[in-house]
Order: C-alpha cells, then sequence, then structure tokens
C-alpha cells in the first residue's frame, strides 16, 4: 500500500534537520560547472549511508537507484555553483573565494537526497524504479544534461516521466508555481569580433573605426529582431558587452561584442541565426571592417508536457493544498532540464522560498541570495509525492 501525504509529511519533519545540513554543507563548498568533484563525492557518501544503489555518469555526475522494474520515474537536481562572491555573511558562507550557490543548485541537491532517504523507506511500496539524477553543469554550454544523456543516464530502464524544480525567490515558501507548454527559453551566446584600421581620433579618415560598427550593430539588430518575428512569438535580443579602445584620442584597431538571444520557437531561432550573421558582415562591410560572428548555440526551450503537467497539479493540490499552486508565468530564462523534456514527458517547477510577502525579493544569481530553508520541505514533498503517485 502507497504511503499518504500524512506519512511523507511526517517523515519530512523526520529529517529535516539532516537535510538542512546537507544544504548547508553544499553552500559551504560550491563548485563550478564540470568540477564538481568533492560535492558528487558527498552525494554519493549519502547515497551510501542510506544504502541506495547509485552509479557516476559522467566525471562528476552520479545516478541513485531505488526499487526495482522497468517502469520507471526520473527526479533531477542540478549541483554546480557559480563564479561569484558571495556577500550574505551566513555563518555557512562558501569558503571557495568567488563561487557561491547563487543559483539553488544547493537546494535543489539537498532536496533530491532527502527525497531519496525518504522514497528509500518507501521502497517496498514503489511500483517500480526511481532513478535519482544528480546533474554537473547546468550553468555553462552545452550543459551537463546532454552529456548524462549520451552517456546514458535515461537507459536501462528509461523513465516515463522526468521531474525537476528550481528555487523561484518571487514566491512565498510553501508554494510553487507551474505551467503546460513552454517555461523558459532557448538560449544562444552571441559573440563579434571587429577587425578595422587603428588612428588618430582627429584623423578618421585615415583609419575604419570598429566603435562605429559596433553602435551600428547594436541598433540594428534590434529592428531587425522587431522587423522579422511575429509579434506574439517572445524574443529578446540582447548586447551586453562592447569592449575597444582604450584613449580619448585614438580610434581602436579592434572591438568585440558579446550577447545573448532568447527564444521559444525553433523556427525563428534558426531565422534570427542566420540574419545575425549575414546583417553583421554586411554592416561592418560598409565601414571596411571585418566582421567575425559567431552564434553559440545553447540550451533549446524548455516545454512542459501538457498532459504530465495535469497529472501532477492534481497531486500537487492534495500534498500542498489548491491555494499553494500557482501557474508560472514562463520566463526568458534558460535550463538544460530541456534535454530531458525533449527525451521524455516531463514537468519542471518553480519553488518558493521567499520568508514573507514583505521580504525583500533577492534575484536569482546575486551574491546576497539567502533563500528560507523552509522550502526544502516544500520541495521534498512535491518531489516525493509525485515519484509515489505517478509511479
Amino acid at each position: 500500500m502507497k504511503p499518504s501525504f500524512i506519512e511523507i509529511k511526517n517523515l519530512i519533519e523526520e529529517i529535516y534537520q539532516l537535510v538542512v545540513g546537507f544544504r548547508r554543507k553544499i553552500h559551504q563548498n560550491p563548485e563550478l560547472s564540470n568540477k564538481e568533484f568533492a560535492t558528487t563525492e558527498f552525494i554519493i557518501s549519502i547515497l551510501k549511508e542510506n544504502n541506495i544503489e547509485y552509479k557516476r555518469i559522467t566525471e562528476t555526475g552520479a545516478v541513485g537507484i531505488i526499487g526495482m522494474g522497468n517502469n520507471c520515474i526520473a527526479l533531477r537536481a542540478d549541483i554546480d555553483a557559480l563564479p561569484i562572491k558571495e556577500e550574505t555573511e551566513l555563518p555557512f558562507a562558501s569558503q571557495n573565494p568567488g563561487i557561491m550557490h547563487a543559483c539553488g543548485h544547493d537546494f535543489h541537491t539537498a532536496i533530491l537526497l532527502g527525497s531519496a532517504i525518504i522514497l528509500k523507506k518507501f521502497e517496498e511500496h514503489l511500483n517500480g524504479t526511481i532513478k535519482l539524477i544528480f546533474q554537473p553543469s547546468e550553468e555553462l554550454i552545452p550543459g551537463g544534461a546532454l552529456k548524462m544523456i549520451k552517456a546514458g543516464v535515461l537507459d536501462n530502464p528509461r523513465p516515463k516521466y522526468v521531474f525537476g524544480q528550481h528555487i523561484y525567490p518571487e514566491l512565498n515558501t510553501g508554494e510553487i508555481a507551474v505551467s503546460a507548454g513552454p517555461v523558459m527559453a532557448a538560449a544562444d551566446e552571441l559573440y563579434w569580433n571587429l577587425y578595422g584600421k587603428g588612428s588618430h581620433a582627429a584623423q578618421p579618415h585615415m583609419g575604419n573605426d570598429p566603435l562605429i560598427v559596433a553602435a551600428h550593430l547594436i541598433i540594428h539588430l534590434q529592428a531587425m529582431l522587431n522587423k522579422n518575428k511575429n509579434p506574439f512569438s517572445p524574443a529578446v535580443l540582447s548586447v551586453t558587452s562592447v569592449i575597444g579602445g582604450k584613449a580619448t584620442n585614438i580610434f581602436p584597431e579592434f572591438a568585440s561584442m558579446q550577447g545573448t538571444l532568447r527564444t521559444f520557437d525553433e523556427s525563428l531561432r534558426s531565422k534570427l541565426h542566420k540574419l545575425i550573421e549575414n546583417n553583421s558582415r554586411q554592416i561592418a562591410s560598409l565601414f571596411d571592417v571585418k566582421c567575425d560572428v559567431e552564434v553559440r548555440k545553447g540550451f533549446p526551450a524548455l516545454i512542459n508536457n501538457s498532459e504530465l503537467v495535469d497529472k501532477f497539479k492534481d497531486i500537487a493540490n492534495q500534498a500542498l493544498g489548491v491555494n499553494n499552486v500557482h501557474s508560472f508565468e514562463p520566463k526568458m530564462w534558460a535550463e538544460d532540464f530541456a534535454y530531458f523534456a525533449r527525451e521524455v514527458p516531463s514537468v519542471f517547477w518553480f519553488l518558493g522560498v521567499k520568508q514573507s510577502v514583505d521580504s525583500e525579493v533577492v534575484p536569482l544569481h546575486n551574491s546576497k541570495l539567502n533563500p528560507d530553508e523552509q522550502a526544502l520541505k516544500t520541495g521534498m514533498l512535491a518531489m516525493v509525492s509525485a515519484a509515489i503517485e505517478l509511479l
């Protein structure tokens, strides 16, 4: 007989302080993408302590396995941190200079470890297998999800569903938000190198100024985006860095630009890639400047399976209460969980970590991010309930 929501909640209360300890240890020892060696060793140590079968997938990835049989559901957490200097002044703040869990992956990992302990205790009641995917390198293209999939993380047995979640500082603790269809965008990195001819600033006719090309490109790219997409199709093209020149009286020989493209529609995405490359070179040529442009393709759009979202919402309403389950407004953020969602029907939801209605919202990727640890309970309840009910 499967456990009730009350039994799950009671067990969450029993292990809550243990999970808080997991979160704080991970937070205190953050590691960058593809370098999560100590984090993965810690994860494996907890799986071992709780007699959970595991295997390594890729250099810094791991998968726990609970139950048996081909009927399978996977739960995923990302484990990497960001190159940000922490400024929270917490007693368990990062001990690794310039590195911080500013995106909540310490929460995600601790929640999955807690969920693993609970699911192991209910193992004899499980109607199949649960895979616990601890994934590295979510913050860095091409993303750890793609590497793990290529390494066989979805094989033997293949899960029928994959679930994941992300902390959401704008939503109150105890609540989650989820929606069907596209919820996060495809994200591509854009790079320009502009090669001109240096000259004295008082003699612009003697050189070819790459900075004037950068200025024209920034204006043109915004117009190009607006004139080539359906107004009802979301897309963002942002130039975020322009570097060139060191003095007030010298035109530089070289300038560089960087930016990002965010889209939901794959055909629009491909169209814009070609326009960015072709138009950038044409505009540079008008000023006799050479332009090398690179569109570095990133994660695809994250699309939640509509039918599975309906099933998950029914479970979440029962476990968390109807008033604590909200619709999520799609964001132009990016998330490599999208690769799992392309392979298997999946749901990715957002976990409220705001301490109170009046609390200041400190956004993701901020050096002062300090999510409410009570949200660990909500995250475990949502994950464990979804796994048990849908398995």
